[in-house]
């Protein structure tokens, strides 16, 4: 009777253990579908791994296209992205009929910055030299302030996060602006004289930050529209699953990681959610303001 107690006890004990194991273990792990622009980084599969410990099974999503994986979180066929700042979701939102988009997370700044297989400098590019730039709205923008503090051209005054070419006032050098889609910009280099690239981008391509001939500065409160995010459907903002990936993102193995695969272009930065919610509302106002 006694050896009949401790088998049953022990058989109790070892239910009782199981179902204290994740939730992996117990059959409830969580999939989430992350759409990103490029998802061969080591620190994402450090992202996967901590995830997985915490019960939670990441999937990537890469898309070809910026303009792709806003439209694909509003159609539900991904939970989560991760690929751009605050200035392209801004402007994105307000072009889809106020689109509810919400960030949950800082990642990095990007700084962007002006590259050039033939020149060392802005000042050595000649007269009627082509530069490609990125060709979404938001990177337009900035890539022509880029151009405009390099000392290349000069935009209209009080012109806002999004100048077009058209906003060129001055161009004593009459440089030929060629739009391209951001990840093209590192590969059209060999054809033009300079190439405006996203140091994530040109990370992933093998040029350094200090590659750049010019770039601008990702410390400055100038940039902080440029912040990249983690970005949600509006209904998922307090989701704790997807703020937990977020979380995980500021880890040190994460931001070290994430150093590492960009040859140290990517500065990561940990913003709370309000204070990016505030940029973003922001931004927001001054579009629709005509202010930008």
């Amino acid at each position: 009777m006694k050896r009949k107690f401790v088998f049953i006890l022990v058989l109790l004990l070892a239910t009782f253990l199981s179902g204290c194991g994740s939730d992996s273990a117990s059959g409830d792990t969580k999939h989430v579908k992350i759409g990103v622009t490029g998802s061969d980084g080591q620190y994402w599969q450090i992202i996967q791994e901590r995830a997985k410990e915490e019960g939670i099974e990441v999937e990537l999503v890469e898309f070809s296209d910026y303009t792709l994986p806003n439209n694909a979180l509003i159609n539900g066929e991904i939970d989560v992205n991760s690929f751009q700042h605050l200035a392209f979701l801004s402007q994105f939102i307000v072009e889809n009929d106020d689109a509810d988009i919400k960030p949950i997370g800082s990642t990095v700044v990007a700084p962007m910055g002006l590259y050039s297989e033939k020149y060392e400098s802005p000042e050595d590019i000649p007269d009627g030299a082509t530069i490609a730039i990125p060709n979404d709205p938001a990177n337009t923008g900035r890539g022509l302030k880029v151009l405009e503090e390099a000392g290349l051209i000069t935009l209209k005054e009080d012109v806002g996060l999004y100048p077009t070419p058209d906003d060129i006032v001055d161009n004593p050098r009459n440089i030929e602006i060629l739009t391209v889609v951001a990840q093209q910009t590192p590969r059209v280099l060999p054809d033009v004289a300079a190439s405006i690239i996203n140091s994530g981008i040109a990370g992933q391509a093998g040029y350094l930050l200090e590659d750049a001939i010019y770039h601008d500065d990702p410390h400055s409160e100038e940039t902080r529209p440029y912040l990249n995010v983690f970005a949600v459907r509006g209904e998922d903002a307090e989701n704790k699953t997807y703020q937990t990936i977020a979380r995980i993102y500021q880890e040190e193995k994460v931001v070290e990681a994430v150093k590492e695969d960009s040859n140290g272009g990517n500065v990561v930065v940990d913003i709370p959610i309000p204070e990016l919610q505030d940029t973003l509302d922001q931004l927001l106002e001054d579009i629709k303001s005509g202010k930008q």
